[in-house]
């Protein structure tokens, strides 16, 4: 019998560290929803395939492979794309591609047959209302688009990017009403879903917060 844990919210809540660090305390697998879609992308990029070639794209989705190692390393095809996939052509075409129905489906397909008969824990944006609506424990992980602006200007600095806060700030909002108003899959907090804003804690809190959640509802079972 499988655990599923699904931890949804917006860009910049701190999602995949969060999750990154409680499957490891609780030897969860995770399944990295958003590296799967950027594999796609990278992908669409690399053959050169535009978002209006749709059959193409599907040709695409009938071969890919992707494979999640346990040393975080992701594979595409064979080939070895961690660094590749967070690169600013990927980031720029993402969401987009993961507005693409059959994009979703193929994936929605996947991460459902990789979590089969596994304890696992899984971030998104849909992961507790669309891909596992019946999860053991939903999180629906949030913090202030300002703060987690802040976040975000943290981490492009130490990847030696370049940005303002206003730009960073613009395209968070820009990234939240998208993802929120979308129409395959939006952005939403399930019904059962426990929220966490996270603005005025840092990660271990929420961490140890997530790990006594999960903790408690493996003893209801």
């Amino acid at each position: 019998m499988s655990f599923v844990v699904a931890i949804d919210g917006p860009a910049g809540a701190g999602k995949g560290t969060v999750t990154k660090q409680v499957g490891e305390k609780l030897e969860l697998i995770n399944i990295d929803t958003g590296a799967m879609f950027r594999c796609v992308t990278l992908n669409l990029l690399q053959e050169k395939i535009r978002l209006e070639e749709q059959e193409k794209i599907q040709e695409i989705l009938d071969k890919i492979e992707i494979d999640m190692k346990e040393t975080g390393e992701i594979f595409l095809n064979g080939e070895c794309v961690s660094h590749k996939i967070r690169e600013d052509e990927v980031n720029n075409l993402v969401s987009p591609v993961s507005l693409n129905k059959s994009v979703r489906e193929k994936l929605l397909e996947l991460q459902r047959k990789i979590a089969q008969g596994k304890d696992i824990i899984m971030e998104g944006r849909d992961i507790g209302t669309v891909v596992f609506p019946n999860a053991d424990v939903k999180i629906y992980l949030d913090a202030s688009p300002e703060e987690r602006a802040k976040r975000r200007m943290k981490q492009n600095e130490e990847k030696g990017i370049n940005s303002s806060y206003e730009e960073v700030l613009k395209n968070i909002m820009d990234r939240d009403k998208r993802d929120s108003t979308r129409d395959i899959a939006p952005l939403k907090r399930a019904k059962d879903a426990i929220y966490i804003d996270s603005t005025n804690m840092i990660i271990e809190e929420v961490v140890d917060k997530i790990v006594e959640i999960v903790g408690e509802r493996k003893k209801e079972r």
